[in-house]
């Protein structure tokens, strides 16, 4: 017998430890790039990845619609992030970055990007990192943030001009 996505979340939030853990493994690679957007190091992020599987373990029985567990685990990871940042306050180590590591110019670009990423407010930072680097719609977004679809894109524009006016700062100074 094949159970579809949401016959395994039902069973999972039942307490079945098996589905639990075929969902995750399903997902793990979204979570650890939603983890590195924020940490942007490769121990950091596994760090908010495992707390984050944790923390989503000991309350799945608290999700009440089956629908909403892909929403539901982003927004544990974001917090996960979020958290975790504000503990360590960690700087971009770029040993982790080896495709980009030979060229100048992109390690210029990558760094003014996330020093300017970081500038931000949280709340555009994390709509930044969801639309950009995870390409998730206006609509999943408004649904994991629990936002309106037309605050998503207020912020997001918003961020966007902010992104804008933080990376002509750093050009002027160059």
């Amino acid at each position: 017998m094949i159970l579809n996505t949401y016959q395994i979340i039902e069973k999972a939030i039942k307490g079945d430890e098996k589905s639990f853990i075929a969902l995750v493994e399903a997902r793990k690679e979204k979570l650890y790039r939603i983890a590195y957007s924020y940490a942007k190091n490769q121990h950091d992020a596994l760090d908010i990845v495992q707390e984050t599987i944790y923390k989503a373990f000991i309350s799945i029985q608290k999700l009440k619609k089956p629908q909403y567990f892909d929403t539901w685990l982003i927004r544990i990871t974001i917090n996960c992030a979020i958290d975790h940042i504000k503990k360590s306050k960690q700087f971009i180590n770029l040993n982790e970055n080896k495709a980009i590591k030979d060229n100048t110019d992109q390690i210029e670009e990558f760094i003014d990007l996330h020093t300017a990423l970081d500038k931000l407010e949280p709340h555009y930072k994390t709509i930044m990192i969801l639309k950009c680097f995870e390409d998730l719609t206006f609509k999943d977004i408004s649904k994991i943030l629990d936002f309106p679809i037309s605050t998503v894109k207020t912020h997001f524009y918003r961020a966007l001009k902010h992104l804008k006016i933080y990376l002509k700062e750093d050009d002027i100074y160059e």
